[in-house]
């Protein structure tokens, strides 16, 4: 009696202690591989959240798109069968039209542009629109600015653009702004893009440096023009269903370790987009940085893109972001 009395006391202690949490395991589905920007945010926040949970959370990555591409996973955790992926806030549009406004075309100037609104209130007013649709988002990671590659010459003024048949996503705000520059839109999935660059279906595509460095695409474009037409982020999701099966302390955890990851993984991101640049650089594409002259008049030529999109997004909160970057 005085053991089983000894033990309950014990189990009772650590219960209140917070520290005999049931073990919890997870998958998280990454569309990259581990050596990618995206992937090394990842394994970072798994490091975190075993760390700070004294290993009571077990994430376990699946990179290079092994359980999907963005839209299976993401449909995955609504689903409740995966717990963790982290795509491209594009990849949320179709359920929350808010999101759109992150795709408008030139919107940030720089880096310290998009943490301003994805930090600050506005993205946590965009955080909000998701559990609704059975998704937590916890922070917001970098994919990068979209820079244009293409064979026929640099890209340093508004009119290059012209008559450039140029790949485009099946996203229409992506179409419509390659329309807006005077070039033309080719929808291709990323699996048959060097195909079509290399026999010159199209003349040319926008990504971040390090996606055009990993896709090798220098072997088939010549011009790298640094035209930072978009903005790609990363959004850490959880699976809702998983997280309301949490304690608060462990939501909180997951929280607090995307949080941190995320400085982390903005700085492999930016450290890769200038590695990929000076790789490519040796590989004999001709690199052109674009004026902040040029770039503003390219700006101004999307501005019907702009107008077509507010009504989706919300006027209010595109006021909102246009007050936070001012």
């Amino acid at each position: 009696m005085k053991i089983r009395t000894t033990l309950l006391v014990g189990l009772l202690a650590a219960t209140l202690s917070g520290s005999a949490w049931a073990a919890v395991t997870a998958k998280f589905a990454v569309t990259l591989p581990e050596k990618s920007h995206q992937g090394q945010g990842v394994a970072k926040f798994v490091e975190l959240v075993k760390a700070k949970s004294h290993g009571e959370i077990d994430i376990k990555p699946y990179y290079s798109g092994a359980l999907g591409n963005d839209v299976q996973v993401t449909s995955a955790l609504q689903g409740g069968t995966i717990e963790f992926t982290v795509p491209q806030t594009t990849t949320l549009t179709g359920m929350v039209k808010a999101y759109e406004i992150l795709d408008f075309p030139f919107l940030f100037k720089n880096s310290e542009q998009a943490e301003k609104v994805l930090d600050g209130p506005v993205g946590q007013k965009l955080l909000e629109t998701l559990p609704a649709h059975g998704l937590v988002g916890l922070a917001y990671w970098e994919n990068g600015f979209f820079n244009a590659t293409n064979s026929k010459h640099p890209i340093a003024k508004a009119e290059d653009f012209e008559g450039l048949k140029f790949r485009s996503i099946q996203a229409k705000i992506t179409q419509e702004t390659i329309k807006a520059l005077g070039a033309n839109p080719v929808p291709l999935a990323v699996p048959e893009l060097y195909t079509a660059l290399e026999t010159r279906t199209i003349d040319g595509q926008g990504t971040p440096n390090a996606v055009i460095a990993a896709l090798k695409l220098y072997e088939v474009q010549k011009y790298l023009s640094i035209t930072r037409h978009s903005y790609g982020a990363f959004i850490p999701l959880v699976s809702k269903a998983f997280w309301d099966k949490l304690t608060p302390e462990q939501q909180q955890i997951l929280k607090d370790s995307a949080v941190e990851a995320r400085t982390y993984q903005r700085q492999v991101a930016r450290a890769q987009a200038q590695s990929a640049k000076e790789t490519m650089a040796k590989h004999g594409m001709e690199i052109n940085e674009v004026s902040d002259a040029e770039h503003d008049r390219m700006r101004a030529r999307v501005q019907p893109v702009w107008q077509m999109f507010i009504p989706s997004v919300g006027q209010d909160l595109f006021d909102q972001v246009q007050a936070e970057l001012k």
